[in-house]
This record gives structure tokens, sequence and C-alpha cells, in this order.
């Protein structure tokens, strides 16, 4: 029984028998269909290896900086790489070769972490359709290859595909060892059309299929 205005079908409640499992700290596999007139966007990588490498210089040198700022302060000698660089930076002119080098290595330095920081990453996961505001998904690139390479096998007369999925287009070069290639092609055109849609990406990529002969045995 049910009560007045109580959906019951499962498409009403937003309720499917597929489940999602992701997160900005993990890499999401699968998400139930549906569609969002919400913008999706990618997913942001943590990147915790490069936070922690910067971390570590920056903290080992305000360190040692800092310990050798109080020796001199408690009447010791300054360390000699200290010494070293004081007298450097007093005594080279800008225009030296170790000095433009040295502006170089630091200006990649900054463009890459700003590179880093304005960027999302994770460019191997491909956003999916939001059927619930609460619920993110994304499904890998190599994950999506997989399926429909071989939802492309089924055809008949394809021997072999090769199938590489990337943001906004798929390539797809197939062997057929019988069958006109313009049918072969076509099928297979068709097959992936309809496979790349059930994947429920948010932007579904452009499809590129090329069928060859196998190469004759010498």
């Amino acid at each position: 029984m049910t009560t007045p205005g109580q959906p019951t079908d499962p498409r009403e409640t937003g309720e499917t028998g597929e489940t999602a499992r992701g997160g900005d700290d993990g890499v999401p596999v699968l998400a139930g269909g549906g569609t969002d007139t919400e913008r999706v966007r990618r997913f942001w990588a943590v990147r915790r290896i490069p936070a922690a490498l910067l971390a570590a210089v920056v903290l080992a040198g305000a360190g040692l900086l800092l310990y050798d700022v109080a020796a001199v302060r408690a009447d010791h000698s300054a360390m000699s790489w200290r010494r070293d660089l004081a007298d450097g930076l007093a005594t080279r002119s800008l225009d030296s070769t170790t000095v433009l080098v040295a502006a170089g290595v630091a200006v990649l330095l900054g463009v890459w972490l700003l590179v880093l920081a304005c960027t999302p990453g994770l460019r191997d996961v491909l956003p999916m359709r939001r059927s619930h505001p609460d619920v993110r998904a994304g499904l890998d690139r190599d994950a999506a290859a997989l399926v429909l390479r071989d939802r492309a096998m089924e055809v008949s007369g394809v021997q072999s595909v090769k199938v590489r999925v990337g943001r906004a287009k798929v390539a797809v070069r197939a062997v057929s060892h019988f069958r006109p290639l313009d049918d072969v092609r076509a099928d297979v055109e068709s097959v992936l059309g309809d496979g790349i849609e059930e994947l429920g990406l948010a932007r579904p990529p452009a499809l590129t299929v090329r069928v060859d002969r196998p190469p004759e045995k010498g």
C-alpha cells in the first residue's frame, strides 16, 4: 500500500539498480544514467606528491635558515654556504650564466606549480552525467576502451580491434578478415555509437572508425 502522492516507480525516486563509487579523493568507476542540466566539471587531482615535496623543501630550507640566523645571533659564525651565497650575490652580475640559469629554473618551477594549482588533472577520468546532485561519478578511459572493444568484437567480420579513448575523441582501428570493409565499418560505427551513449558520459566523445584487411602473410 502506498500513500497518495508517493512515487512507486524507481525512476521517479531516482533509485536504480546501478551503484556509484567516487569522490574527490578517489577515482569513481560507475554511475547510473540520467541527465542533469548542471554543468559537470572534471575531477580535481589531490596531488599529494607535489604538495609533499614542496612542503618538505620549504620546511627544510626555512629550518636551516632559521638555525643559521639563530646561531649568528648567539655570537657564532654563519654557515659557509650562507657566506658563499652572500658573497656570490654581491659579486656576480645579473647577466651571468649562473644567475640566468638559476632564474630560469625558478621560473619553470613557479609555472609548473601554477599549472598544477589551476588545472584539474585526472585526465584519465571522464566525468559522467549526474543523476543525483550529491553523487559525482567518472569512468576511467582504459575501462571505457575495454567496454567499447568488447562491443566492437561482437560485430560480424571483425578479427581484432584497438580502441583509444580520449577526452574528445574515440579512435577505433579494426581488422576484418571477411565481409566488405564498408559494411563492417558501418556496423562498428553503429554499435560503438550506441555503446558510447550507454557509457553515460557528460560529454560524449566523437567517434572515428578505421577498418583494414589483415596483413598478408609473406
